[in-house]
C-alpha cells in the first residue's frame, strides 16, 4: 500500500514539474506567437510585409538561412498568399500585395532546411 501511494507522489511531483518547465511563448518583436512543431513562430504585419520570426522551444533564435514558407492569411474576408524567405539570422520575409491586417488570421507554412514542414495556425 505504501508503495502505491509513494509513485503516485513521485507521478503527481514529476507531473507538477514538467508543468512548470511548460510556458506560454512570448512575442519579442510585437507580433503573434504560436507554437508549430519545433518552433514558435512570431508573425508580424507591417503595411505589406510580413515578417516571420522562428525560435525553438528553448526561445532561442533558429537561423532561417534555408528555410522558406508561404502565408495564407485572411483580409477582409478573402485569402491573401505572401511568399516567404529567408532574411538575417531567424527571419523570413515576403510582401503582400494587399495591406495586411492586425490580428492576424490564417495559417503560415514552414518547410526547413532538412525538408520538414510545419504550420502555424493565427
Amino acid at each position: 500500500m505504501h508503495t502505491r501511494k509513494f509513485a503516485f507522489a513521485i507521478l503527481g511531483t514529476v507531473m507538477i514539474a514538467g508543468a512548470a518547465l511548460a510556458h506560454d511563448p512570448k512575442p519579442k518583436h510585437g507580433g503573434q506567437i504560436v507554437e508549430a512543431g519545433d518552433y514558435h513562430v512570431e508573425a508580424v504585419v507591417k503595411g505589406t510585409a510580413l515578417e516571420v520570426f522562428i525560435y525553438g522551444h528553448d526561445d532561442k533564435p533558429v537561423v532561417a538561412s534555408g528555410f522558406k514558407g508561404t502565408a495564407v492569411l485572411v483580409v477582409n474576408g478573402k485569402p491573401v498568399q505572401v511568399t516567404l524567405a529567408p532574411r538575417d539570422g531567424n527571419v523570413l520575409t515576403g510582401t503582400s500585395a494587399a495591406e495586411l491586417a492586425k490580428p492576424i488570421r490564417g495559417a503560415i507554412q514552414i518547410t526547413n532546411a532538412k525538408n520538414k514542414t510545419v504550420q502555424a495556425k493565427y
